[in-house]
């Protein structure tokens, strides 16, 4: 099945269990109105119970999963189907967050299901070494943030962003490449399409905010920016 297309810089907003339900859409909607704004892909992810709401109120966005199984129909009681997910409108997934690890078995065996339904596969690496074994499973995308980052407004210096771009790119130069943990600002976020990253995005940055719409016009104009000098 046909995957959605990221074009280079894309965004994620992750809201992680921070919000739910009717905020959890308000944010989607305000990423729906930048993503037209400025003609950017954006993936949103959502509550596995959220997902098809948003997908019915956003089309303009990629709406994603924050994790996926690799279970086929049939027993699983509690398990999450992946058919499940692609019929509710997602198209993407997140896999291997810091917060929700997998294997590298369970990893391929998710990202094999996922390329038979069409599901884009955004996985999280951490460390540097890490990088290029997870790069080795060819998912769409990777997510390079160290964990010791995650959530602390600090991002990773950019020695970090060029030897993680560089890693990925030398295995693979189809899969995407996504600096994360500590994006806060519009600057950081232009910092990290600078390395040479696809895309950037944020979760406590946006939704911890005293105006999280507000920052996510500033992050949004700043890609828009990075987009003119470093992606043309």
């Amino acid at each position: 099945m046909e995957k959605a297309q990221l074009r280079r810089p894309f965004f994620v907003c992750n809201p992680k269990a921070y919000l739910y339900g009717e905020e959890s859409l308000k944010l989607a909607k305000k990423c729906e109105e930048l993503a037209v704004k400025y003609d950017f892909d954006v993936i949103f992810t959502a509550q596995h119970v959220d997902l098809a709401m948003i997908a019915r109120e956003c089309p303009h966005l990629i709406v994603t999963a924050q994790s996926m199984e690799s279970l086929k129909p049939g027993r699983g009681m509690g398990h999450i189907l992946p058919e499940a997910l692609k019929a509710a409108g997602v198209k993407a997934t997140f896999l291997n967050h810091a917060e929700n690890p997998l294997t590298i078995n369970e990893l391929a065996k998710v990202i094999d299901r996922a390329n038979e339904l069409g599901i884009l596969t955004i996985v999280c690496s951490d460390e540097v070494a890490d990088t290029k074994a997870i790069a080795s499973l060819h998912p769409d995308c990777m997510v390079c943030e160290l964990t010791s980052l995650i959530g602390t407004g600090k991002t990773a210096d950019e020695s970090y962003m060029v030897a993680t771009n560089e890693i990925v790119k030398s295995v693979s130069p189809d899969i995407k490449v996504l600096q994360a943990a500590g994006i806060s600002t519009g600057a950081d976020v232009y910092k990290a399409i600078k390395s040479g990253a696809d895309a950037t995005g944020g979760t406590s940055g946006i939704v911890c905010a005293p105006d999280p719409f507000a920052k996510l016009e500033e992050m949004f104009e700043a890609l828009d920016k990075a987009r003119t000098d470093f992606c043309k």
